[in-house]
């Protein structure tokens, strides 16, 4: 299992052809805020989104549809709901799927939020 680092995560912005996807629901993200580069897609919906066609995916999330061979990195707010996303985007043959373990609770922490 691979698990991505604060410090990753930190340096996505300077990663465009990775993605960040936080599998928390939108009213946690409208408590909290977001990660910068995340786009939402709620664990529910996840499978469902990952098998959009990319025209569809663009459509919805604004951003180019990953490629089975794209590094995705998945966020919640411990990492619980990241790790099943982890798992599910594997068993979908996403074959770069991360966990960000420390999810938004490490990421407020360090980010002093």
């Amino acid at each position: 299992m691979s698990i991505a680092t604060y410090e990753e995560v930190l340096d996505l912005p300077n990663h465009p052809e990775k993605l960040l996807i936080d599998v928390r629901n939108p009213d946690e993200l409208a408590d909290t805020g977001k990660i910068p580069t995340s786009i939402n897609i709620p664990l529910p919906q996840l499978e469902e989104g990952l098998k959009l066609d990319d025209e569809a995916f663009k459509a919805k999330f604004g951003r180019d549809k990953p490629s089975t061979s794209t590094e995705v990195i998945f966020h919640c707010k411990m990492g619980g709901r990241a790790q099943k996303a982890t798992d599910l985007a594997s068993s979908l043959g996403f074959t770069n799927a991360r966990n960000y373990k420390g999810s938004w609770t490490e990421w407020a922490e360090k980010q002093g939020k």
